[in-house]
């Protein structure tokens, strides 16, 4: 239980850190994201982006 509290806490902070590099590329303005303001707050869900991101992982996965 601890090993994976650890590989998804370092997976996050992976992904934190690739971001900005993924939304130069279009990650994050793809049909199925979201984007939207509610009392002066931005909220933004990335639904495409989450499928397509784990869909790569997933046939990553399956090479190693």
């Amino acid at each position: 239980m601890f090993r994976w509290l650890i590989v998804v806490f370092l997976v996050l902070v992976l992904i934190n850190s690739v971001t900005p590099w993924l939304q130069r590329l279009g990650f994050g303005k793809l049909p199925g994201d979201f984007r939207f303001k509610v009392f002066g707050k931005e909220f933004f869900i990335p639904l495409t982006t989450t499928i397509i991101l784990s869909m790569v992982a997933a046939a990553i996965a399956r090479f190693l």
